[in-house]
C-alpha cells in the first residue's frame, strides 16, 4: 500500500517556507544554518528519538526546468523537504518526535508557513499530514525489521567479518574454542545506539583480534 513497505513507513513532506523580506537572515537561510549545526551521529535529534531508520532534510529553492517538451514552472514558495523511513504508523512517529525532541523540531519548522508548534500535538500532526505527499512507490531495503534489529544485524555482520579475518590459518580445535567464546560474547553485546559510529567496534576474543 502507499507509504508503506512491510512494517516500515516512507514519509515525504513538503512544507512551504516563510517568505518575509524583512527577515534577516531569510527564513530559508536560517533553516540551512540550523540544519548544518545539528549532530549527525547518536547525538542528533532523529537518533535521540526512536523509530527512525534514516531521514533527510533539505531546502528546495525551486523546481528545475529540464527542457522541452516540459513547461517551465516555478514554485510560489521555497520548500523544506523532509523524507523519513521509520517503524510503525505515522501518528505514533510524529507524536514521538513532538515529545522527545520538540526543541529541535520547532527550531526547524518554525520558519514554515502555518506551523503550529509541537506543544499541541494534535495540531502538529494535522499540519504535517497537510504537508504530506503520498509515497506511491516506496521500496525499503529492510521491510519487517525494527531499527534495533537492523543495528544488531549490522554489528553482528561486522564482528563475524573481523573474526574471520583475524583467525585465518588457526588450528581447528583452537578455532572452535575461540569461536564459541566469540559467539557467547557477541550475544551479550548491547544494541548499538541509533546513529552511532561505534558499529565498527571490535569484539575481541582470545587475544587474537588485536
Amino acid at each position: 500500500m502507499p507509504n508503506q513497505s512491510g512494517s516500515l513507513y516512507g514519509l515525504t513532506i513538503l512544507s512551504p517556507i516563510l517568505n518575509d523580506e524583512n527577515a534577516t537572515p531569510s527564513h530559508d537561510l536560517q533553516i540551512r544554518l540550523y540544519l548544518a549545526s545539528l549532530y549527525t551521529d547518536e547525538r542528533g535529534p532523529f537518533a535521540i528519538a526512536p523509530l527512525t531508520h534514516l531521514t533527510r532534510l533539505v531546502v528546495m529553492d525551486d523546481v528545475i526546468y529540464v527542457g522541452a517538451p516540459s513547461c517551465e514552472e516555478h514554485t510560489k514558495f521555497k520548500y523544506l523537504v523532509w523524507e523519513s523511513n521509520f517503524d510503525g504508523d505515522l501518528d505514533t512517529y510524529l507524536t514521538t518526535l513532538a515529545k522527545t525532541v520538540p526543541t529541535e523540531i520547532d527550531a526547524i519548522w518554525s520558519h514554515c508557513v502555518g506551523y503550529p508548534g509541537t506543544r499541541d500535538i494534535a495540531a502538529f500532526i494535522c499540519y504535517m499530514k497537510a504537508c504530506q505527499l503520498e509515497t506511491t512507490f516506496y521500496f525499503a531495503a529492510i521491510n519487517n525489521k525494527t531499527v534495533e534489529q537492523a543495528l544488531t544485524a549490522i554489528q553482528t555482520q561486522k564482528a563475524v567479518s573481523d573474526f574471520v579475518a583475524c583467525h585465518q590459518g588457526m588450528e581447528p580445535a583452537q578455532l572452535q574454542q575461540e569461536f564459541l567464546q566469540f559467539v557467547a560474547k557477541l550475544r551479550t553485546q548491547p544494541v548499538p545506539q541509533r546513529g552511532s559510529a561505534a558499529l565498527a567496534r571490535d569484539i575481541k576474543t582470545g587475544g587474537h583480534n588485536e
